[in-house]
């Protein structure tokens, strides 16, 4: 172990008994300077690092990019101010400083519009797991901060990968097809959050009643899903409350329509 992950390039941080604490380098200095044939052998340069979905692992080691490398670190802000505060890997996917500012303003707006629907629905206390099913960037759960909850952020794995953005504002994660099921226990979640989740369904060709089923299974009693959509997708859920046993608690306008 001690060889292995000195190959690696971590160090020991900590040592005591037998407890050892690694940390791993900072830049890529010391990757260059290992002897040629070391093994684990670096990922190749054109092996994609964002991409989790369905790849199968490999056992090489992922550099720095030359901008990590050249900062000596992330660049990220010290907690709680990250936050809020525009991750320096935005650029990678052509976002913007002011498209972050712009996302966290609207999500703001829409968490206060959910409170002020809920608020006389919700016991106090009871929230607890969130999971919002499109995360985009992360600003939903952003939004929730002064709330004593955790929020699972869903990123679809045909989308933009805005997953380490929302890991870079120190939240978490995961990538996922909706087409399929979510690999967790039933009755685990207090409330979902569909933002045109089932828009993308229709799209692809999947059963919306199929992922119907699938968050009745993962919502615990007394849970809420909040749906925020277009109109026609409204009505679709609408048909199923019943045998679903749900209950409309609220209403408000939905998402204008694609079509």
């Amino acid at each position: 172990m001690s060889a292995l992950v000195a190959k690696m390039c971590w160090k020991i941080a900590v040592k005591k008994n037998q407890t050892v604490i690694w940390v791993k380098p900072l830049t890529n200095d010391c990757y260059m300077e290992r002897e040629p044939g070391t093994q684990p052998p670096l990922c190749r340069p054109d092996d994609d690092p964002d991409a989790v979905w369905h790849v199968p692992m490999q056992a090489c080691i992922t550099p720095y990019s030359e901008q990590s490398h050249r900062a000596g670190g992330s660049g990220l802000a010290p907690w709680p101010a990250r936050l809020t505060s525009p991750s320096p890997r935005l650029a990678d996917l052509g976002y913007s400083y002011e498209m972050f500012d712009k996302d966290m303003e609207i999500w703001h707006h829409r968490v206060d519009s959910y409170r002020s629907l809920l608020t006389t629905k919700i016991e106090p206390n009871t929230l607890r797991n969130v999971m919002d099913m499109k995360a985009n960037m992360g600003s939903f759960a952003a939004a929730l901060m002064d709330m004593d909850v955790w929020v699972m952020n869903v990123v679809p794995e045909d989308g933009p990968n805005t997953l380490k953005i929302i890991y870079d504002r120190g939240l978490i994660g995961t990538i996922h097809d909706w087409c399929e099921s979510f690999s967790t226990y039933p009755r685990t979640y207090d409330l979902l959050h569909a933002w045109t989740v089932f828009s993308d369904m229709e799209r692809k060709g999947c059963s919306g009643e199929d992922l119907l089923f699938e968050m009745d299974r993962i919502l615990r009693p007394t849970g809420f899903i909040i749906v925020r959509d277009k109109r026609t997708v409204i009505e679709f859920i609408k048909k199923y409350l019943k045998p679903l046993h749900w209950e409309s608690v609220a209403i408000a306008d939905a998402e204008p329509d694609n079509d």
